[in-house]
């Protein structure tokens, strides 16, 4: 009986390019392996600018988990309203003093007054989940695209927003150069 050679499973789908990285395979799609690491950090400026213009301009306040999280926004060059949820409160009361000092809606664009920036691992995730839900039986607007596009994107270096201060050298220059005031997600 003759044994035929298999290929191992997980190279089951992958395509390799003459650099031996993965470019695509059927799981990711294409696009998401670690061989766009240029794309998918200009696309996670481009997230982080349209967020600084809100939080600048618009005055939305964005709800980070701790301290450190709004330390390494403040690095990126936010200058506005960033809110801590860990602060000793519970969770309805934080969404309540929001509400209560941003409003339901932004005054100068219309647009979501919070902005939701939980960490993108296990925990971060049931947070952002739980507020979502208070937040709509309050019939409050928020804005979650920032979070699933770092999500998405910066997954492979970080899975907390606090990680984005060891980013700040290679991120910072990228946000401020897509931080000119006309972009749009």
């Amino acid at each position: 009986m003759m044994l035929s050679k298999k290929r191992p499973m997980w190279t089951k789908h992958a395509s390799y390019g003459g650099d031996g990285l993965v470019s695509a395979d059927a799981y990711h799609g294409p696009g998401r392996g670690s061989s766009n690491a240029e794309e998918r950090w200009h696309k996670a400026a481009q997230a982080l600018a349209h967020g600084r213009q809100r939080n600048r301009d618009a005055g939305a306040v964005i709800l980070v988990e701790g301290r450190r999280d709004r330390l390494a926004l403040e690095r990126l060059g936010f200058t506005g309203p960033i809110e801590v949820l860990n602060r000793g409160w519970s969770v309805d009361d934080v969404l309540v003093y929001l509400v209560e000092t941003y409003g339901r809606k932004s005054k100068v664009d219309g647009g979501s007054s919070i902005i939701v920036l939980m960490d993108w691992d296990r925990t971060g995730g049931r947070l952002q989940t739980t507020i979502r839900r208070n937040l709509e039986s309050l019939d409050v607007r928020l804005e979650e695209r920032l979070r699933s596009t770092l999500m998405r994107c910066l997954k492979p270096e970080t899975r907390v927003v606090e990680g984005l201060s060891g980013l700040t050298d290679a991120l910072g220059p990228l946000v401020d150069m897509y931080d000119d005031g006309s972009f749009i997600l």
